[in-house]
């Protein structure tokens, strides 16, 4: 069992930064190298792959909408996954959700297993 809690999010302008963080905590989800997704819907929008990571640092993956402004980081002796956004759009604005994975394709939703309750980012023109 994965349980998994996020925070940071918030109210930004355009431009602006936010760190989302993903605690992630439970008897087993270290057992193989997970992968740490980021993931985010919008009001009417389907969820959509944002990034993710393997546990052990590897397999980064972003996608093209936010490569170059985002960065997903881990730090595992504290068992928390980030999410640095940088110049945000409003576009951006979307509820944001942690998930992991024991499978092997990092960009689809349908493949995670494990899912917190989301963080709420708005971003403002």
């Amino acid at each position: 069992q994965v349980q998994l809690v996020e925070s940071g999010g918030g109210l930004v302008q355009a431009g602006g930064s936010l760190r989302l963080s993903c605690a992630a905590s439970g008897r087993t989800f270290n057992t193989y190298d997970m992968g740490m997704g980021w993931f985010r819907q919008a009001p009417g929008k389907e969820r959509e792959f944002v990034a993710a990571i393997r546990w052990s640092g590897t397999s980064l993956r972003y996608a093209d909408s936010v490569k170059g402004r985002f960065t997903i980081s881990r730090d595992n002796a504290k068992n928390t996954v980030y999410l640095q956004m940088n110049s945000l759009k409003p576009e951006d604005t979307a509820v944001y959700y942690c998930a992991a994975t024991t499978g092997w394709d990092l960009r689809g939703p349908k493949n995670y297993d494990y899912w917190g309750q989301g963080t709420q980012v708005t971003v403002s023109s």
